[in-house]
């Protein structure tokens, strides 16, 4: 498949689209000094100020504006983002939504949902119980299925966050730290960059499906548990994330719990951004020295999300 040309599609769409849906989030360029790191620059994408509060807007609304949408609407199985992303752009096409989400949904998430106007149905513990249920409706009602990370339109929607790094910054970063659940976030960065930016894959320790599948040397079930299950919960990553990232992503990393919750208070601390756990694994990386940047690199974070209960914030 020839991503940067479905990546170009997906970022046409949304420039047509009179509702204004994706927004072209701030990409702000720090001295690597600023977040304590021996680094030229640390580049933080704030996609956490997306639409629907997270990158999963991108793809979403990309598989919606890419394909006919029935009168029964649109269907997810997510752990909280995609669905969130899937009803927000079913609200802004005014079009119904069905939401499947296990019961590791956050509260907080579930009443994002609702505010949207989606019908939420709880079940399974994990997102992939909650999936098999929502595949079984879908053949009951018709709805257009979004999966939350393995379709085309998704990674290519995905895609543009990479593109717009290189467009405001003027050029591709020497690396770029992703976090992976199913994978479709960093099968668009790194579809999109392919080998001119190094793209890490970051996953909390108790979430690793990247990381197992390539013990195994193929996609595995694992158990996911942790702070980020939620939204890194997937049990297996996706066929799209697999291939793309066996081309293009060199480095797949773990992450204790421990760090990724002391990031995401740093973040809320020394930058006052309200962040999810998941978009915390770049900071994490970087302070724990996991990953560690040249003297003279310039690493991208990429700020995933912000859909976190406030309260949790110290």
């Amino acid at each position: 498949m020839n991503w940067a040309t479905a990546i170009d599609a997906a970022a046409q769409r949304f420039a047509r689209d009179g509702h204004g849906f994706i927004r072209r989030t701030p990409l702000w360029q720090l001295p690597g000094a600023a977040l304590g790191i021996d680094c030229r620059e640390v580049w933080l994408k704030l996609e956490h100020l997306q639409s629907s509060g997270s990158f999963k807007a991108r793809g979403m609304y990309n598989r919606l504006l890419a394909h006919p949408i029935p009168f029964s609407g649109v269907i997810v199985a997510s752990g909280g983002n995609a669905g969130i992303a899937t009803a927000a752009a079913a609200r802004a096409l005014h079009v119904r939504c069905e939401v499947f989400v296990p019961t590791v949904c956050s509260p907080a998430k579930q009443s994002k949902l609702r505010e949207l106007g989606a019908k939420v149905v709880v079940t399974g513990s994990v997102y992939a119980e909650a999936l098999e249920a929502c595949l079984q409706r879908q053949k009951e009602t018709g709805a257009l299925l979004t999966h939350a990370y393995d379709q085309p339109e998704v990674v290519a929607g995905a895609g543009t966050v990479a593109q717009e790094i290189e467009h405001r910054a003027g050029r591709a970063p020497d690396s770029v730290l992703v976090s992976v659940g199913g994978g479709g976030l960093i099968a668009g960065i790194a579809a999109w960059f392919e080998q001119r930016s190094r793209v890490v894959a970051l996953e909390p320790e108790l979430a690793p499906t990247l990381y197992r599948a390539r013990e195994n040397g193929a996609p595995v079930d694992v158990d996911v548990s942790g702070i980020a299950a939620d939204s890194l919960g997937a049990k297996r990553i996706g066929a799209i994330a697999w291939e793309v990232t066996q081309q293009h992503v060199p480095q797949a990393l773990l992450l204790p719990d421990a760090a990724i919750l002391a990031a995401q208070q740093a973040l809320w601390k020394d930058f006052k951004l309200a962040v999810e756990p998941a978009a915390a694994l770049g900071l994490a990386a970087l302070r724990t020295g996991a990953y560690q940047p040249a003297k003279d690199e310039n690493v991208c974070l990429v700020i995933c999300g912000a859909n976190v209960d406030p309260a949790t914030l110290a």
